[in-house]
């Protein structure tokens, strides 16, 4: 694919690494037992720990341990039997103790890959560097006072896994798609709820541009971007401001920035950091993690069915497309749902495309009118299967059917239901469907002669009366054949 970018002088290409901060979802933080609950009041999930008091000691969290490794058996990456946990220092107000408890030189998990889809059936994939565990931060508050700046602590020590890809990404469209993917493995392996305006899934946007062929230009980092869209426009608005300076003769100073969402441009925040800056060291708090081959081995068994797997299953199973495998495998909530359609439908296998229409065309649809997630659907898997069963046999229309569909989503009741108490099952009858042509036909004689005289287009006004005079109700394949029979 071609993602250059022309110039006023020359085309460039984007160079873009992403670093990506995961919550792991767990109960309780990384060094302690504190609640990691969102929204909770400022300062009430505060252990000694997490306040950095005096002769307080960490302790790991063996179920963040096993988060971290279940990830990287997800993204295929080689599980290190040694880690060691780090000193990275550094200086804020929502830092208590000066210093991030993270890894450096010895992550939880190495090399690994993700495979991004685009829209033409091609991929690609997008190299791991390595994936560690490190407390989260606390949070200062900006906004609660003119002069004061107020320090809230509940996210102090919460377990984050920072996951750091190559600088394989080419485009903002890429990196959008990379996150997606990657979002979507962690939800699959409920490693991580990928909650993006809760700060449970951030993103660190390394980004640098060249001419194609040359060397590696000066990276700049855009820090904390909470939603793709941002990431999306960061990424774009970055790339043409370092373009514009390089075409104007200028240098890139490799500083750290910050995206403003309100006017869309990023801005300097800091010069951007080494690792020699942070004086990494081992933490003396903490013994190195060894991690036995037995604990991978059986942590390989608790690993589902992930969404390359499923999408592969769907297209081999039930020959849908690649790209109604991707829209249906994208979110797990959605694909859990297309399976439990089939599950408790064993007979709409055959339907698997019908069903992910409606999924994906109705059901979306509805949904997004409404905010609400798939998960939360008034109407459930069963209810829609027996909806488009009843369509597969002829009892109602596909006109009938949305508008069953409608009053499922208010009631919550089944197609069944709704259908015997509203009188909407389909006319099959020939006999009755000729009745009503009969008079349609009878009613309007000039516009039977205009059709006989060549006007063929008459023959959807034909159609239109007749379903009116049915209430809708008579079958349209029947009617159409019947219809063109008598206007012969």
């Amino acid at each position: 694919m071609n993602n250059l970018i022309k110039g006023t002088k020359f085309e460039w290409e984007t160079i873009i690494g992403l670093e990506i901060h995961a919550q792991v979802k767990s109960n309780s933080k990384l060094f302690s037992s504190s609640s990691t609950k969102f929204g909770s009041k400022p300062n009430s999930q505060v252990s000694l720990v997490d306040a950095a008091m005096p002769g307080m000691l960490p302790v790991i969290n063996e179920f963040c341990v096993k988060q971290a490794i279940k990830t990287g058996i997800g993204l295929k990456a080689k599980i290190n039997h040694y880690s060691v946990f780090d000193r990275k220092n550094y200086f804020y107000a929502d830092l208590p103790q000066g210093y991030q408890i993270s890894q450096y030189k010895h992550p939880i998990v190495g090399e690994g890959v993700v495979t991004i889809d685009f829209s033409n059936g091609e991929s690609k994939d997008i190299r791991i560097v390595r994936l560690h565990l490190e407390q989260d931060a606390g949070k200062s508050l900006h906004d609660q006072n003119p002069v004061k700046t107020y320090v809230d602590l509940n996210r102090s020590g919460v377990a984050l896994m920072e996951i750091v890809s190559e600088p394989d990404l080419r485009s903002a469209e890429e990196a959008a798609l990379y996150i997606t993917k990657l979002r979507s493995i962690l939800m699959y392996l409920d490693v991580c709820d990928g909650n993006m305006q809760e700060g449970s899934l951030r993103a660190d946007v390394n980004i640098s541009v060249r001419k194609p062929g040359e060397n590696y230009g000066t990276r700049c980092e855009i820090k904390n971007l909470n939603s793709i869209k941002f990431i999306k426009q960061a990424i774009e608005f970055e790339a043409k401001r370092q373009i514009g300076i390089l075409e104007e003769g200028g240098e890139i100073e490799q500083n750290t920035l910050l995206f403003d969402s309100l006017i869309g441009k990023t801005r300097p925040m800091r010069n951007k950091e080494e690792a020699h800056d942070y004086r990494y060291f081992p933490d003396p708090d903490l013994l190195p993690l060894k991690i036995e081959d037995s604990l991978i081995q059986s942590l390989i068994k608790e690993i589902p069915e992930l969404p390359d797997e499923r999408k592969k299953r769907y297209i081999n199973d039930f020959h849908l497309s690649n790209y109604d495998s991707s829209v249906l495998t994208s979110e797990k909530q959605t694909s859990d749902y297309f399976d439990k359609v089939l599950e408790a439908h064993n007979d709409l296998k055959g339907s698997a495309k019908l069903v992910a229409n409606w999924i994906t065309s109705e059901l979306f649809a509805i949904l997004k009118k409404h905010n609400l997630d798939i998960h939360q659907s008034p109407i459930s898997p069963e209810h829609l299967g027996t909806l488009i069963k009843l369509i597969n046999s002829d009892k109602i229309s596909g006109k009938i059917a949305k508008e069953v569909f409608e009053e499922m989503f208010q009631s919550k009741e089944s197609p069944e239901k709704i259908v015997k108490e509203k009188d909407l099952i389909q006319v099959t009858d020939t006999k009755e469907i000729e009745i009503i042509i009969e008079k349609i036909l009878n009613d309007n004689q000039d516009k039977v002669k205009d059709y006989k005289e060549g006007k063929t287009k008459l023959l959807g006004f034909f159609v239109g009366q007749a379903m009116k005079e049915s209430n809708g109700k008579a079958n349209p394949k029947k009617l159409n054949q019947i219809l063109l029979n008598k206007l012969r």
